[in-house]
């Protein structure tokens, strides 16, 4: 093998912070596709189009098909998308106050396309109201490219952190570009040693959460400590000893960890990591919950999440924790009804 500084660079065997997947020489691939959807959905829900004929609001997400994936080769990012969209907008005339409904239908959404040459089909129900929909079709189809173009540069940016993998020579510049943070987010100099936790040191953030549940504490508490009932949420088979130092295993062993503490109905700590975080790298997880009658507070700190990853960690408890709970939730009570 040769020596650091001679020889082709891609062979070099670099020190890296994580040690894995030197000079990204190896594929690494996302799925991108339900973070998509529900990205998809916030940019364009709720968009307002205005003009002198009236105003207009695209008011639901009627149908979404399609798939997107991110993948990293040698430190370059190859992004895939491909989505068939169709929105429905609502809007009133100026002058006659008339209510009128109608679809945006987007085909072909792509990679092989710039978005200004993207088809874009905006369509009204039968009657009167054409002055909506040709404010939609000209304002309209320019407000949609814009939200269009947001979530592809939140899909380039922000879905993508931490697959460029930080190099020993660049993991001081990262720091250095994560001084100003923004947010509930608060950044530490190095790994978390609550808990007696060990790990490398890298810059790191802690993050804030506070969701609302419509359930009681001690049915949210079981959801995080019952083995039956995470496996439901996560729909993935899940190893949940939940007592003091007892494993945590979820997502096919993407999420690792154990149980610190446990006060029934009240609060959760946990050391907590992603496989993709560097070797040995460990979170403090604390959930607090607080309740509120029919309905819980849920409180989430997480400290020392790697800086680089700070978008994903957040996304992922967002999306595939509180999202499918509140999908769990809403099952049980609809059976129980």
């Amino acid at each position: 093998m040769a020596k650091w500084g001679q020889g082709d660079p891609r062979w070099i065997v670099e020190e890296r912070a994580d040690a894995t997947n030197v000079n990204n020489w190896h594929w690494t691939e996302r799925d991108a596709t339900s973070w998509s959807k529900s990205k998809l959905k916030e940019v364009l829900v709720g968009l307002v189009v205005e003009g002198e004929a009236g105003r207009c609001e695209i008011s639901d997400l009627k149908h979404l098909e399609g798939e997107a994936s991110c993948n990293s080769r040698k430190g370059k990012l190859i992004i895939f998308y491909e989505w068939n969209l169709r929105l429905g907008w609502k809007g009133t005339v100026k002058e006659s106050g008339e209510k009128h409904k109608g679809s945006v239908e987007i085909p072909n959404l792509s990679e092989e396309n710039e978005v200004d040459d993207t088809e874009i089909n905006v369509s009204k129900k039968k009657g009167e109201g054409d002055v909506l929909r040709d404010l939609m079709r000209t304002e309209g189809t320019t407000k949609v490219r814009e939200a269009l173009r947001d979530y592809l540069k939140a899909l380039k940016t922000e879905f993508t952190l931490g697959m460029i993998l930080p190099t020993k020579a660049t993991t001081g510049q990262g720091l250095a570009a994560e001084q100003k943070l923004s947010g509930n987010t608060t950044q530490d100099s190095v790994s978390p040693q609550h808990l007696g936790t060990v790990g490398v040191k890298i810059p790191t953030v802690k993050i804030l959460m506070r969701e609302i549940f419509d359930s009681p504490a001690d049915e949210l508490y079981s959801i995080f400590t019952t083995p039956e009932l995470v496996q439901k949420f996560s729909k993935c088979p899940a190893v949940i000893e939940a007592e003091k130092g007892g494993k945590l295993q979820m997502f096919d062993g993407c999420i690792s960890g154990e149980y610190a503490e446990l006060v029934p109905s009240q609060r959760i700590v946990l050391k907590w990591r992603c496989r993709s975080w560097p070797e040995e790298h460990y979170a403090t997880v604390a959930l607090n919950f607080k309740d509120m009658a029919a309905q819980t507070e849920l409180q989430l700190e997480c400290k020392g999440v790697p800086v680089c990853n700070e978008d994903s960690t957040r996304q992922c408890w967002k999306q595939q924790y509180f999202e499918e709970i509140r999908i769990l939730l809403q099952q049980s009570h609809d059976n129980m009804e």
